[in-house]
This record gives C-alpha cells, sequence and structure tokens, in this order.
C-alpha cells in the first residue's frame, strides 16, 4: 500500500516540515541537507505552498545601476536576479552601463487589464448574437454584481467573441497591485450567476471557455494585453554604441529587421532574443508566479535611425503579469527582493512593471550585439561552465 505524504491539521510549522523530510529519508533513502536548510517561519507560506518540506535555493546576482525615465519609476535602481545560467547577469550589468550612459530608459504603461472569459453555449446563432447585445445593454448590472465581490477589482469592459451557436466573453478587470486571476475569476463566477438567473435560453456554461488564455500565449493577448502592457525605449547615440556594443547603428537595424524576419518565419511571439531570460530572473527574484512567463514573454521590439543618425530602439510587453501585494510577494525573501525595488506592497505594481521592461531592454540590446560580435560563445565559455 502506497503511504500517504504527511498531513496535519496545523500543516504549516517546522515539526510538519521535518515530519515530511523524514518521510522522503524512508521513501528514497536521501538525506536532505540543503532543502531543508531555510530562515523563515513556515507558517507564513499558508495559501502559497501545500505539503512544505523545504525550498529551492536559486542564486541571485545583482545588476545595476539601472537609470530609469519612466512615469512610476524614476532614477537608479539595482535589479535582483535569480537565475542558473551563467553570463545572464554580467549581459544586462553591461547594458545598463550603456543605458545610463545614454541618460536612461524611458518607460510607459500603457495599458492594464487581467481576463476571466465565460462560454455561454444556445440552441442556435441567432440565440447566442442576442444574448451578446442583452450583455451590452445590461453591462452596468453586471459590473456591479462582479465589483461586489471585491474592493479592489474593476471590470472594464466585456469582449464578445461567437463562433456558431457558442458565445465567449473575456472580461476585463483591473485589478490594483494583485497580479489578480483569482480575484478576476471569483468576480466572473458571481457575475455569471446573475447572468444565468436572467437568461434561461443559455444551455450550457462553463466559467472559462479557454480565450483568456490564463498561462498561455495569443496573439488575443499580444493585441488586447493580459496584465500590464508597457514599453521602454531608448535613443543611443552612435558613439555609444560603438564604444559600449561596437557597432554602428546601420548594422544594428540591419540585424534587428533580419532578426524580425527570422522570428515571423519561425511563428514566435517574439521578434526580440530573449526577454524571457531577465523576466524569468526578475520573477524568481520576487515571488511573480513563474508560470505567467507564458503570457509575459511576449515582446514586440522596433528601432530606426533618428534624424542625428543615432539608434532609436523600443521594447513593448503587451502581456506582463506582475504583482506587488498578494501572492508569493510577501515571502520572505522575495520581498527583500522587491523592497531592493522600493516595490513592495500597494501602490507599486506599475513601477515594478516598468522596472521589468527597462531590465528586458539592456538584455536585449547587450545580447544582440554579443551575437554580431561574436562575443556570445566566448562569454559563455568564460562566465557559463561550470563543468
Amino acid at each position: 500500500m502506497t503511504s500517504k505524504i504527511p498531513r496535519s491539521e496545523n500543516d504549516y510549522t517546522r515539526e510538519m516540515a521535518v515530519e515530511r523530510q523524514t518521510f522522503v529519508r524512508e521513501k528514497t533513502g536521501l538525506e536532505l541537507n540543503h532543502v531543508r536548510s531555510y530562515s523563515f517561519d513556515p507558517g507564513i507560506l499558508k495559501g502559497n505552498i501545500e505539503n512544505f518540506f523545504g525550498v529551492a535555493q536559486v542564486p541571485i546576482g545583482l545588476a545595476g545601476p539601472l537609470l530609469i525615465n519612466g512615469e512610476d519609476a524614476k532614477g537608479e535602481f539595482y535589479v535582483p536576479l535569480a537565475t542558473t545560467e551563467g553570463t545572464l547577469v554580467a549581459s544586462y550589468n553591461r547594458g545598463m552601463r550603456l543605458i545610463h550612459e545614454c541618460g536612461g530608459v524611458k518607460t510607459t504603461v500603457t495599458d492594464d487589464a487581467m481576463q476571466r472569459a465565460p462560454v455561454f453555449i444556445f440552441d442556435d446563432a441567432r440565440a447566442a448574437r442576442d444574448f451578446g447585445k442583452w450583455i451590452d445593454t445590461n453591462f452596468d448590472e453586471i459590473k456591479k454584481q462582479a465589483e461586489n465581490t471585491t474592493s479592489v477589482g474593476k471590470l472594464r469592459n466585456i469582449e464578445k467573441y461567437q463562433m456558431g451557436k457558442i458565445m465567449y466573453l473575456r472580461f476585463n478587470f483591473t485589478t490594483g497591485d494583485a497580479a489578480g486571476q483569482n480575484m478576476v475569476g471569483k468576480a466572473t463566477f458571481f457575475a455569471c450567476r446573475w447572468i444565468l438567473e436572467q437568461n434561461p435560453s443559455v444551455r450550457r456554461h462553463a466559467l472559462s471557455g479557454n480565450i483568456d488564455t490564463d498561462k498561455k500565449h495569443s496573439q488575443l493577448n499580444t493585441l488586447h494585453s493580459r496584465g500590464k502592457r508597457v514599453t521602454a525605449e531608448v535613443v543611443i547615440p552612435r558613439d555609444l554604441l560603438q564604444k559600449h556594443l561596437k557597432l554602428l547603428p546601420e548594422q544594428a537595424l540591419q540585424m534587428r529587421w533580419v532578426a524580425t524576419m527570422g522570428s515571423f518565419m519561425a511563428g514566435s511571439n517574439n521578434n526580440g532574443l530573449h526577454s524571457a531570460n531577465g523576466i524569468s530572473a526578475l520573477f524568481i527574484a520576487t515571488g511573480q508566479d513563474v508560470a505567467n512567463l507564458a503570457e509575459s514573454s511576449a515582446a514586440l521590439l522596433y528601432a530606426e535611425l533618428t534624424k542625428d543618425n543615432d539608434y532609436y530602439y523600443s521594447v513593448t510587453i503587451p502581456s506582463l503579469i506582475v504583482a506587488t501585494h498578494g501572492g508569493g510577494t510577501g515571502l520572505a525573501t522575495q520581498r527583500e527582493c522587491l523592497e531592493m525595488l522600493d516595490c513592495c506592497g500597494k501602490g507599486k505594481a506599475a513601477k515594478f512593471a516598468e522596472i521589468v521592461a527597462a531590465t528586458v531592454v539592456c538584455g536585449e540590446l547587450s545580447l544582440g550585439s554579443a551575437v554580431m560580435s561574436g562575443d556570445w560563445v566566448s562569454s559563455h565559455e568564460r562566465l557559463g561552465r561550470n563543468r
């Protein structure tokens, strides 16, 4: 008979963690020396994990100073990057040096929404169409029903996508400084309960018809956003581009279009090089839901020569899902990393989104130049080998 993992009514204690460590030893013969070492009270973990028995210690490197001229993020920041990939921190650090000499990176949050997308099935397409019209007419009451469940979430609008006799709705909420998936799920659930009471023509219904594309990339997210839509942009004088990246603006621009065409041919969600690297490293360090990298890794890069033949460069992240309150952001080490950035707690989510986007720009510029100059392989040989 298979033994059950030890559980108790008071499950978030050091004693229960030790009991599960003992269970692992009995089942595998392995003595846990590092997994069992941690510095916080397990009592803070309720709502974050089940069957807690230890920690995964991911090294955190420091990059900076990163100079940002944002609407919410202003000044110099030292950025914690949690990764096991050698050269990553050094590469982002190189990009940050260039950005600093250019006078900083300009950051702007242009949209903010979190979705839940219920689906309704009818007898025929006409009934589905009429239901869509009813949704528009009754939006104010639907909004009221949804917002009764939360003090933070606000229903902004409802998109409609009909396919035959099926009507997909996409509820768009603002969620303050929380990522908000659970918040909008609950709000949409209660709104749908009221909708069903008013519409006996609905034959079947589900809280999600998968058009919210939760923890999946989609072109719909790229166009309409999921989480924060944020842009980071910089103008790099040609002499600084040559000094730091050993490139002329004309060479950099040509490679940018070559890379964009390659991404188009491959069907990629990103015409850049590796935005997921910096985003995931920041996510791990600061307690974000790392699975949201599926949406957050999409990026739209654009470059051009200015009238002075300098190099304009921008990155737009259309679906950056971040939080500075709730989820894993209140855990011990993650909270410290957020505090390093002055991004812990309420009123900080837009600021953190700007820092993430600014960090991505630095990594894109640095890796792009390394690929063109031939430093990509040599850098990894020097800094990325531990064998």
